[in-house]
């Protein structure tokens, strides 16, 4: 005789059945820092991770400022900067992924909530509607030297303290590719005819 089927889902004992719903206790807080063996005291690992998850909300932000505005560009040079706005996204994505590994190696917990980089991000909000062009490029640009401004000061603070491989993340790829998107965007920004009449 066959078991009766239920209407409510049951406990399969095969293990295909996904426990939906589930709720779990945390088990780090936000801006601690765990023991792990990377010869760092956990003060300079502490600090590290602060200045990071900094550089790293605002990152997250300029990466979703990038998309917005490679959606929304307008004009004669549309497809130009189309594209170059998709490929600096690209950068910043991975810079996003270099950083966020970084706290995790560090013993910390990475920023990930959209609501809590906006907590956390000194880069201004931009209107929800479509500005004039040179008014998006210059919101970039302002992030950028934000961004900038951050990491030439963590650098300088966690080489002191002896954080090689944070210090080296913010200098080789943070600051680099922030100051060589900078310059792309910037020269968008200078107003010279194509020829002379």
């Amino acid at each position: 005789m066959s078991k009766p089927k239920s209407s409510s889902v049951e406990h399969r004992s095969d293990g295909s059945q996904p426990w939906l719903h589930q709720k779990g206790r945390v088990i780090q807080e936000f801006g601690t820092v765990k023991q792990f063996p990377v010869a760092l005291s956990m003060d300079t690992r502490l600090y590290s991770c602060q200045r990071l998850n900094k550089v790293l909300a605002d990152t997250r932000i300029l990466h979703d400022l990038y998309k917005k505005y490679h959606w929304l560009m307008r004009g004669a040079t549309f497809y130009q900067l189309h594209l170059l706005l998709d490929k600096h996204a690209g950068e910043q994505l991975e810079l996003i992924d270099t950083v966020a590994e970084r706290v995790q190696t560090l013993g910390g917990v990475a920023i990930g909530d959209p609501r809590h980089v906006a907590e956390i991000t000194s880069v201004p909000r931009p209107p929800d509607g479509v500005e004039e062009v040179p008014a998006m490029l210059s919101r970039l640009l302002e992030a950028h030297e934000l961004i900038l401004t951050e990491c030439h000061d963590a650098a300088a603070r966690t080489q002191e303290m002896g954080d090689d491989g944070t210090n080296d993340i913010l200098v080789s790829d943070v600051v680099r590719t922030n100051e060589l998107q900078a310059w792309f965007v910037a020269e968008h920004l200078v107003d010279t005819p194509l020829v002379h009449a």
